[in-house]
């Protein structure tokens, strides 16, 4: 399902608390609900669920992104997602 899974994210039990756990649980769960929105697109608290789920990984990764530059590229090197927007 997910490309080149970060290994060490997923192994670590005690690290589940980190930045980079949290964005992979999110980015699984947003990779669910968009499969389950293709085939039920009138799902509207599905999709309020995935824009919240959205907010909160976006958040993370700015953050992430905002106290270490070189764990954010590698992060979404390895998750396959787009970079955030600066504003």
């Amino acid at each position: 399902m997910v490309k080149n899974t970060p290994i060490s994210v997923i192994s670590d039990e005690e690290n589940r608390g980190s930045v980079e756990f949290q964005v992979f649980c999110f980015t699984n769960k947003i990779r669910r609900l968009t499969s389950h929105l293709e085939s039920h697109k009138k799902d509207y608290l599905s999709q309020r669920g995935l824009r919240k789920i959205l907010g909160k990984r976006q958040r993370l990764l700015a953050y992430l992104a905002k106290k270490n530059r070189v764990r954010y590229k590698e992060l979404i090197g390895q998750l396959s997602i787009r970079e955030t927007k600066t504003r």
